[in-house]
């Protein structure tokens, strides 16, 4: 059966391993996943795709991960799913409140291998060679001692303030932002 690539992401995060949950009794910082960032409505838009969704073919130039998001745009038409894939809502409670999420560096400013200003995406390849993932789900980060990034297909763990801001650039638009207080690669606990 067809599976349309944001569902998939969805689902891969509601079960990944990425996301831990860890003890946080005695951190800081509140462990969080990409599903929180979500509203209520955008999660349940984007669990519910359109039925034309499903009669893509498996296997045909059309399922093929670099179209799926334009084919979802274009046969959702002006529903309620086709509003959750570029949504902007943000979740008010997370605004100034210390987190911690994993995800994936997407490069905006660097020098080298040395990045000072990137977006936090919930899966690797996001924003380079498909279309970004909806602004509440992405983060845009800045950190100006920077951070050495050898493979950006492998996943950090960010801890700092998070903030309900919307910025946008060329490669997206985000509608969180974060003040990072650490960033350490991803290990499971």
């Amino acid at each position: 059966m067809h599976r349309l690539f944001i569902v998939f992401y969805l689902v891969f995060f509601l079960s990944s391993p990425l996301i831990s949950l860890a003890d946080e009794e005695n951190s800081t910082y509140k462990t969080i996943e990409w599903t929180d960032l979500l509203s209520n409505e955008d999660f349940l838009a984007l669990m519910n795709p359109p039925e034309e969704l499903n009669t893509i073919e498996d296997g045909s130039i059309e399922d093929k991960i670099s179209s799926q998001l334009f084919n979802a745009l274009s046969l959702a038409g002006d529903s309620r799913y086709q509003q959750a894939l570029v949504s902007t809502k943000v979740r008010s409670d997370y605004d100034q409140q210390k987190v911690r999420i994993a995800g994936f560096v997407v490069p905006i400013t660097a020098d080298g291998l040395t990045v000072t200003e990137f977006f936090l995406v919930p899966y690797y390849g996001a924003c380079i060679h498909v279309p970004p993932p909806p602004p509440n789900q992405l983060i845009f980060s800045q950190f100006p001692e920077g951070i050495k990034i050898d493979d950006i297909y492998y996943p950090y763990w960010i801890e700092g303030t998070l903030s309900t801001t919307l910025t946008e650039n060329d490669l997206a638009t985000a509608a969180y932002s974060i003040k990072i207080d650490n960033i350490t690669e991803y290990t499971e606990e």
